[in-house]
């Protein structure tokens, strides 16, 4: 074999290991899958500014936290139709969940922000009047698509359109959002490709997976001016298995590396046009998602209807006891008596179950009966087998009768002989 021969050979097993680790690695990335940051019901006020003096920089800075605070509550106060009233710092330290910073410049005394803060809504929502959402979507999935240079990528790495939907805070949104982390087995069942057939089957074993309803597309193609230079964000609003358009957008960054923001704002109004398109009963779950296949002609044939009376006799366990329950007082000085009293009373006839329900070794236990009669057939019955039965409101006390005394010996005549 010359050389040419061998370069060959090896460049063909090559091939087939890299196939292999090709599978591998699309399953294994780990270049790829970004978790939500934020999946709680938490009120959201963004883009609160600040600008705030103090003696030290870490004072001025929490001067402007609480500042935050302040202002945040008045603006969520006057949206959901509260007043726009105050509340004092323990109050609002005890309602606030987390404090965003989208932007901050920190001098030695000066401290200056655009920050977001975060309300938990439970408590918040009781201190404004207001128990939830009165309009909500169903689960739905979301599958990003972000298409660059002419490739349409979902989660086989890790895409600017992806992190901005992880970063997004799903708390204001009447969309009940279901946004996967793009790990393990994600980028082999979300594909680019995946969007396109419209096939329900395959779509109802994927959403079972997820837990979603539905399923919402939302898409952008990026269209860079020149490397460095402005960017252009195409927005695409879809929904369902069949990849229908309710809406889209363009928006325009300055230079290359403002991408994140223009994909944070790509995210806010994709927001926007998806709750207007749940208002307005656009955003509906396909009814074929849930259907269910009617019954093949001649299967309802194979079901018989079986009567009531003959279900207890194929299953004597589901039939209901009949004859009546009666306590029994019996004394147990050592465990053998509890086994030998239950034995004894099993053998009366009509009893079919004896167990002890109460245990007192070395004093009087109580044994549940349940007996074909009424208590006095169950006293006659014991008292015919040698038991003293005393009969009391709904309960028996059983003994044994004390063994007689032994006769004096015979000629004895009861006198005492002398020797």
């Amino acid at each position: 074999m010359n050389k040419v021969t061998l370069i060959w050979a090896a460049a063909g097993l090559l091939a087939i290991a890299g196939a292999g680790s090709l599978a591998i690695a699309q399953i294994e990335g780990g270049d790829r899958g970004v978790a939500p940051i934020d999946s709680s019901g938490s009120f959201e006020v963004s883009g609160v500014r600040v600008d705030v003096y103090a003696k030290t920089a870490e004072a001025a800075r929490m001067g402007g936290w609480r500042e935050a605070q302040r202002r945040g509550w008045r603006m969520l106060s006057q949206r959901l139709g509260g007043g726009g009233g105050s509340l004092p710092d323990g109050t609002l330290d005890s309602i606030v969940s987390g404090i965003v910073v989208e932007d901050e410049e920190i001098g030695p005394n000066r401290y200056v922000a655009r920050l977001g803060v975060l309300f938990d809504r439970a408590r918040a929502g009781q201190l404004l009047g207001v128990g939830g959402r009165s309009l909500r979507s169903p689960p739905l999935l979301v599958i990003p698509v972000q298409v660059s240079g002419g490739v349409a990528q979902v989660f086989e790495t890790r895409t600017e359109w992806q992190k901005a939907w992880a970063r997004y805070r799903t708390g204001n949104s009447a969309i009940d959002y279901i946004r996967p982390s793009g790990t393990g087995p994600d980028a082999l069942l979300l594909t680019a490709s995946q969007i396109d057939r419209p096939g329900r089957g395959w779509w109802r074993t994927l959403l079972d997976g997820f837990g979603a309803a539905d399923v919402i597309i939302p898409r952008v193609t990026l269209t860079r001016q020149w490397p460095g230079g402005p960017v252009i964000g195409s927005f695409e609003a879809r929904h369902g298995p069949d990849n229908r358009l309710i809406s889209r957008f363009a928006l325009r960054v300055g230079r290359a590396d403002a991408i994140p923001a223009l994909m944070d704002a790509g995210v806010r109004r994709m927001d926007e046009v998806y709750e207007g398109a749940l208002r307005s009963g656009i955003l509906r779950p396909d009814p074929l998602l849930t259907f269910e296949p009617p019954v093949a002609p001649g299967e309802e044939e194979l079901i018989e209807e079986l009567p009531v009376e003959d279900i207890g006799a194929l299953n004597p366990f589901t039939q209901a006891p009949s004859g009546s329950v009666i306590n029994i007082q019996f004394d147990t000085p050592n465990v053998s008596s509890v086994s030998a009293g239950e034995a004894a009373l099993r053998g009366v006839p009509g009893v079919q179950s004896a167990a002890t329900s109460s245990l007192a070794l070395g004093g009087t236990s109580v044994m549940r009966v349940q007996y074909d009669g009424g208590l006095p057939g169950l006293a006659a019955a014991l008292t015919a087998r040698g038991w003293q039965v005393q009969q009391g409101e709904g309960v028996l006390r059983i003994s044994r009768a004390a063994p007689a005394a032994p006769p004096p010996p015979a000629g004895s005549g009861g006198n005492v002989s002398q020797p």
